[in-house]
């Protein structure tokens, strides 16, 4: 009897394989954390903002625009002057990493495991898509990807899950199907409010945070990534 009411349970009971991953971009693929917060310390003093590590850690993840308005709002600057903060913070990052970004370690190594598995693959990212043009251009990674998708004129971003579930509807795949890479608490959420499979990789000084246990798993690098945790995940 209990074996047959297991081998009756309706098949959208059962686990999904999986055959897509989706990464993050910023922080995850590339290492233009930093940028981003030399770009804003730059711009925000122009309107007398200064940020601690701690505030800007907490708004990581955010699209810019939602960034800009958190702390206009919190430091009461007027946001008339919000669209042009964005598009200087925007355009000041795509400077800095046209000249400075690299990649972060173990990108080619994930890619190509997925690849030699034949996952489909996607990028979903918070950046504007002419940000996301740029880095995947000048780091060669078109080649790796099927679609990438930007939140920019979303009407939610990150922790919001639609640019998740866009990029999974983009390369015709089931939500359930997907596995995420994210190095944000706010990229974490959405890929789990998309019911998505979720690997974090923090950055190594917030590595130790309780946060992180609403993930699948937690590696300190991409390059440890291994058959192993893609069974026990799947």
């Amino acid at each position: 009897m209990v074996c047959t009411e297991r081998l009756s349970l309706p098949l959208q009971n059962r686990q999904m394989q999986i055959n897509t991953v989706i990464f993050d971009m910023d922080g995850l693929l590339i290492d233009s954390e930093p940028l981003w917060g030399e770009a804003a310390d730059e711009v925000f003093r122009l309107y007398g903002i200064r940020l601690t590590k701690e505030q800007y850690t907490s708004t990581t993840g955010l699209r810019t625009r939602e960034f800009v308005q958190w702390w206009f709002h919190h430091f009461k600057v007027s946001e008339e002057k919000l669209f042009e903060a964005e598009n200087r913070i925007i355009d000041c990052v795509m400077d800095k990493i046209s000249q400075k970004a690299t990649l972060m370690p173990g990108v080619h190594y994930i890619f190509d495991f997925f690849r030699k598995r034949n996952f489909k693959i996607g990028l979903a990212s918070s950046s504007p898509q002419r940000l996301i043009d740029l880095a995947v251009g000048q780091f060669e990674l078109g080649d790796y990807l099927q679609v990438t998708a930007s939140a920019e004129s979303l009407p939610f971003g990150k922790p919001h899950p639609q640019v998740y579930l866009d990029c999974a509807a983009a390369l015709h795949s089931h939500p359930g199907a997907c596995i995420c890479f994210e190095d944000s608490f706010n990229g974490m959420i959405a890929a789990k409010a998309a019911r998505m499979k979720c690997v974090v990789v923090p950055h190594h000084s917030q590595q130790k945070e309780e946060r992180w246990g609403a993930a699948d798993l937690k590696l300190t690098s991409l390059q440890n990534f291994g058959e192993l945790h893609l069974n026990l995940i799947g």
